[in-house]
C-alpha cells in the first residue's frame, strides 16, 4: 500500500511539472540579449547605475595626494 501512495504522489508531481513546462513554453521563456556599451559591466547596467567619470584635474589631485601619503609612510619607516 505504501508503494501505491508513493506512485500517486509521483504522478501528481509529474502533472504539476507538465503544466509548468507548458506554461513556460507558451510564454517564450527566453529573454533578448541587450548590447551593452564597451567597458560597462552587466552588474552596473542591471542595477541601473551610471558610471561616474573624473575630470583629468581631479585624477591629478587624487594621484598627488596618494603620492604624498606614500612619501609620508616611507619617511616613517626610515
Amino acid at each position: 500500500m505504501a508503494i501505491e501512495s508513493i506512485i500517486a504522489q509521483i504522478d501528481e508531481e509529474i502533472a504539476k511539472l507538465t503544466q509548468i513546462r507548458a506554461l513556460l513554453a507558451t510564454t517564450g521563456g527566453v529573454a533578448k540579449k541587450v548590447a551593452l556599451p564597451k567597458g560597462t559591466k552587466l552588474s552596473d547596467q542591471a542595477k541601473g547605475k551610471k558610471r561616474r567619470v573624473l575630470s583629468p584635474e581631479a585624477r591629478k589631485r587624487i594621484a598627488d595626494a596618494q603620492r604624498k601619503r606614500w612619501a609620508a609612510q616611507k619617511a616613517k619607516t626610515k
